[in-house]
């Protein structure tokens, strides 16, 4: 069984035609070529673009020359209300700096401390799920309430249940829905002077969030001064100074980065988990390995087992990263030219939008043995462990890769191994079609019969 995927986009339409598939779906609006294509460039009066899918090229932009390829401006229009200049959008020295405060709360020895928050969270998710036994559901709605109780765990200490991170949880899903991929200044230039439309239900749900976000980082600022926080990973960014500057972040600039966590680490993993779920209903050969493995590695109930457990869910590793291979959570990611360039021959104008993407170069049919198919095995393949080297990239890669990259390959197979120990899964009445939304998601939603094991 293939995995479901978009039709491909008809070849010969117009820009206006494009513009509007983009803002449906970005991934439905491109041709079949892309995936043989090394390179591909588009060319009109408003925008000229490459997509890169040569390795060589890849690890040109995001490892060898980053800083000659900066994330392009037109990224952050559609994100600005929501992000303002989180790490997530900013280049140059502003980024360096970020990333120097936040890089040590992610480094293995705090990811450690994290376990029994995600352990918890992932018992909470395994019995909200037993208790829709006997029926389908969505399981997007559960992965996205699964992935917001981590981060907020992980964060503040609070699980979603506490009503502050209940109401958050609640404006990011409207959030979504209301956010289109593409706002109609990433495809148009427009001089920085000039005021960006975004829709009134956009921003409101921007300014709902960052609200919260900001009674949350005070709170915080508050209990840091009278020393009583708790030692989690929002106590640990907002205390680390800046070793250069020796400035930590003011409240709000916290309030950008909590932004980009939340939408990073909840987004992101929920998308993961929903398909990797998805693929192993389709796969019960695989779902069996995964229960197996789960039942030896891990205890049924009382505290988490030790840390060590992650090393166990080998099987549950190896269906997560299958699942980002097939379905990225992050199906494109955008650089520029800095100045003139010459890639593949093809000299660029500073300015030329670099578009980078995993759905494509996941899928590669010139440098994946059966692309299209789920084989969690392939990890221990040479064309696996080759490709996994040069053209797997779920998190980015070189500087700009995903901090929390470490975090989120702990927290998905520990969710897949404790839903799988409990539960079977089976594929719904009808199967998904990916969207890119934000995230990548069910154009439905992810449909699953969920049942006792």
């Amino acid at each position: 069984m293939i995995p479901p995927r978009p039709d491909a986009a008809p070849p010969g339409r117009g820009l206006v035609r494009i513009a509007r598939a983009f803002r449906r779906d970005l991934l439905s609006a491109l041709p079949d070529k892309l995936y043989r294509a090394w390179m591909a460039e588009f060319r009109s009066p408003l925008v000229r673009s490459v997509l890169c899918n040569d390795p060589a090229l890849v690890r040109l932009v995001l490892s060898e020359r980053p800083r000659d390829f900066p994330k392009s401006g037109r990224l952050r229009e559609g994100l600005a209300p929501l992000l303002g200049q989180s790490v997530f959008v900013t280049n140059g020295e502003t980024w360096a700096r970020q990333r120097r405060i936040i890089d040590p709360a992610f480094e293995g020895g705090r990811i450690r401390e994290t376990w029994p928050a995600m352990w918890q969270a992932a018992r909470a998710a395994t019995l909200r799920l037993t208790a829709a036994a006997g029926t389908q559901i969505d399981v997007e709605p559960e992965t996205s309430h699964a992935a917001a109780d981590v981060i907020f765990r992980a964060l503040f200490s609070m699980p979603i249940e506490h009503r502050i991170a209940a109401r958050v949880f609640a404006a990011f899903r409207a959030h979504q829905d209301a956010q289109p991929l593409v706002n109609p200044a990433a495809l148009i230039p427009m001089p920085r002077w000039l005021p960006r439309w975004h829709s009134r239900r956009t921003r409101a749900t921007a300014a709902t969030i960052r609200g919260l976000i900001r009674d949350l980082v005070a709170a915080r600022t508050a209990a840091i001064a009278d020393g009583t926080a708790p030692d989690d990973l929002a106590t640990k960014i907002m205390t680390t100074p800046d070793p250069v500057t020796g400035r930590c972040f003011a409240p709000a600039e916290m309030v950008d980065q909590v932004a980009i966590f939340f939408l990073a680490g909840h987004e992101t993993s929920a998308s993961a988990l929903a398909w990797a779920l998805w693929l192993l209903a389709a796969n019960p050969d695989w779902q069996d390995r995964v229960a197996a493995e789960a039942a030896e590695a891990l205890q049924p109930a009382g505290d988490p087992p030790d840390f060590g457990a992650v090393s166990r869910l080998r099987a549950a590793r190896a269906v997560f990263r299958e699942a980002m291979r097939l379905y990225p959570p992050v199906p494109m990611m955008v650089r520029e030219t800095a100045r003139p360039e010459t890639l593949r021959g093809r000299p660029l104008p500073r300015g030329t939008q670099v578009v980078l993407s995993p759905w494509h170069l996941h899928r590669h049919r010139r440098l994946w043995d059966d692309p299209d198919s789920f084989d969690p095995g392939r990890w221990d393949t040479p064309n696996g462990r080759a490709c996994a080297r040069e053209a797997y990239v779920p998190f980015s890669a070189g500087q700009r890769v995903c901090p929390g990259a470490g975090f989120a390959m702990i927290e998905g197979p520990l969710m897949l191994a404790m839903i799988c120990r409990d539960l079977r899964l089976s594929r719904g009445d009808a199967d998904p079609v990916p969207v890119a939304r934000l995230t990548l998601r069910g154009r439905d939603g992810v449909r699953l019969r969920i049942d006792r094991r």
